[in-house]
Order: structure tokens, then C-alpha cells, then sequence
């Protein structure tokens, strides 16, 4: 985890931003606040590459509740 005092570059920040609109659209669908988090935690080399590839947020919680 970067230092209080380090920035975080603004693609890691756009990241952090995109997985919590992932997460809410995961609790929407039915998952708790606790199993979106472990989730997206567990697989989040797939989440950065579907943030990378474009997807929007919605699009990424339907891909992870249809997977």
C-alpha cells in the first residue's frame, strides 16, 4: 500500500474509483457488501484487465454475476 505522504498515479486512482461502482452494482445483484469486496479483492487482475479493456463498471458486476 503506498505511503500516506506517496501520490497515487491517477490510473490506479481511476481503478480504486471504478472497482467501488463494481462493487455497488455487485451488492445490487444480490451479493453482500462483504462478497463483493472479497471478490473483486480475489480476482483483481481480471477486474483491472476489464477496466483496462473498457468496460464500464455495470458491465464488469455482469460479467462477474453471469461468470
Amino acid at each position: 500500500m503506498a505511503k500516506k505522504n506517496e501520490e497515487l498515479d491517477p490510473d490506479t486512482v481511476a481503478l480504486i474509483a471504478w472497482c467501488t461502482e463494481v462493487e455497488g452494482f455487485l451488492v445490487a445483484g444480490g451479493a453482500t457488501l462483504d462478497q463483493a469486496q472479497e471478490h473483486i479483492e480475489e480476482e483483481i487482475d481480471w477486474f483491472t484487465d476489464l477496466f483496462f479493456d473498457g468496460l464500464t463498471p455495470e458491465q464488469a458486476a455482469k460479467e462477474a454475476l453471469n461468470g
